[in-house]
């Protein structure tokens, strides 16, 4: 990818200061570097957002939600990343996601990670993640990570144990950043402005 350097955004959905959650997150953001995006973490400790009560002056109000949504209108992919908890997506990442809008998914290449304790892998929150990129008209790429025992699949660096998983979360990263170089690269661009202004084709 040389044409334009594509910008990829993770959000981490766990505050736990040893976030298996985030060590998940920051293997994906590898991919999506080796395929020389620009990445950056949203570490949502860092960030002092204010329950979303429907407002639509609230990023007046509170400067880290423009802060926030700047940053995600600035990228052309996002990786959410999220602990299951009673099967769904953690509070910290809804109320997120519900302070931003179209503006900051819309046409947004999308891929998604969840960790759980259990056994079944945080399956039950990447539905639902899934569903919600659906409704902000983003695209969620088909890749997804779901890991189950999450407190045993990282070293003490960090780094997943298991070679399989460090593939699998590294393809999210570089799946999320080749589409939104595709999507958003001129050569795509000017294809899809041919194919729609081309003759119908008269055999149907």
């Amino acid at each position: 990818m040389n044409e334009k350097k594509v910008k990829v955004v993770g959000i981490c959905g766990s505050l736990n200061k040893n976030s298996n959650t985030r060590k998940a997150l920051e293997t994906a953001l590898l991919g999506a570097q080796e395929t020389g995006a620009e990445t950056e973490v949203v570490d949502l400790n860092n960030y002092d957002l204010p329950f979303c009560d429907g407002s639509k002056d609230i990023g007046e109000r509170f400067p880290d939600v423009k802060r926030l949504s700047d940053l995600m209108k600035s990228s052309q992919g996002l990786i959410l990343a999220t602990p299951e908890y009673h099967g769904s997506f953690s509070g910290v990442l809804k109320n997120a996601m519900d302070l931003m809008g179209f503006d900051e998914f819309e046409g947004k290449m999308i891929g998604l990670i969840g960790v759980s304790g259990g056994s079944i892998g945080g399956l039950y929150a990447l539905n639902s993640l899934r569903l919600i990129g659906r409704a902000l008209h983003a695209w969620v790429v088909p890749e997804q990570v779901a890991i189950p025992e999450a407190w045993k699949a990282f070293d003490s660096d960090g780094k997943p144990k298991d070679e399989h998983l460090a593939k699998r979360l590294t393809s999210v990263g570089k799946t999320v950043a080749r589409f939104a170089f595709l999507h958003s690269s001129k050569q795509s661009k000017e294809f899809i402005e041919a194919w729609e202004e081309a003759p119908k084709n008269p055999g149907g």
